[in-house]
């Protein structure tokens, strides 16, 4: 029986839903238009809505990584501006954007004042990996404490341990903003050992090493927090000069001589 081109469109769609492919549903009448008008075959009309299709899917598998990341804002290695930054290189930031590291379970610690990059790196360290179809998970040092803390009030401390152990890439963010108690502390510690050596973590933090027992409290944890996170791992100082507020100061400066003017 052959079909009218209405009753085809009809088909298709309903196939589409039942198969669930919403690409092909929406570019199906388009892309069939313009095999005709090109003399294209059956064949390279099929491959070419069957790749958008694919195309498409996968486009929707990293948004749906970068979501569930839950990342604060969106950035990128690219973005990362190395004229207001001379002190990343760009063997560190080729290094960043690979997934060989996080492959190599290393760990990451991005060590800088505030407004220097560090949380700019940290994500799009995350972004990249997102797009490699990894998992990957956001938060800050003080959340994941809270997160933990929460977890063994309620019980449930092995399951959410266990959800950041699955994780191929863990970035914790401020690192050293605010002051971690006994437990917090130790709750931490029991993640960081869950991936120490199996899965990749990247800390970023204002604090030297040397500083890092203000936050911890117990020496001994400390250290044993300092070995899991820098052995075999990548020490990337981001300086001092913080660009956020250069940035600021020279607005501000155009601002008045614009005023003047």
């Amino acid at each position: 029986m052959t079909l009218t081109d209405t009753a085809a469109d009809i088909a298709i769609n309903q196939a589409c839903i039942e198969l669930r492919l919403p690409t092909v549903r929406v570019e199906a009448p388009q892309a069939a238009d313009r095999a005709t008008k090109q003399r294209a075959s059956h064949r390279v009309f099929l491959a070419e809505l069957l790749r958008e299709e694919v195309e498409d899917r996968q486009a929707r598998r990293v948004q749906r990584r970068v979501s569930d990341a839950h990342f604060p804002r969106h950035k990128t290695i690219g973005e990362f501006d190395q004229t207001a930054n001379t002190t990343v290189t760009s063997t560190q930031l080729a290094q960043l954007a690979t997934t060989e590291w996080i492959e190599r379970s290393e760990p990451v610690v991005l060590l800088g004042d505030s407004g220097t990059g560090k949380t700019h790196l940290l994500i799009g360290a995350g972004i990249i990996a997102c797009e490699a179809g990894l998992r990957v998970r956001y938060t800050t040092m003080a959340a994941l404490a809270n997160e933990l803390a929460e977890a063994a009030d309620d019980r449930h401390l092995a399951k959410t341990v266990g959800r950041y152990a699955r994780l191929d890439l863990l970035c914790i963010d401020e690192l050293g903003y605010v002051h971690l108690d006994a437990r917090g502390a130790e709750l931490v510690f029991q993640v960081i050992t869950e991936r120490d050596e199996r899965a990749s973590i990247a800390i970023a933090t204002n604090l030297p090493f040397s500083e890092w027992p203000t936050m911890f409290n117990d020496p001994r944890l400390c250290s044993a927090i300092i070995d899991r996170v820098t052995f075999n791992g990548h020490i990337i100082e981001t300086g001092t000069n913080s660009y956020r507020l250069r940035a600021t100061q020279q607005r501000t400066q155009k601002h008045k001589t614009n005023h003047k003017q």
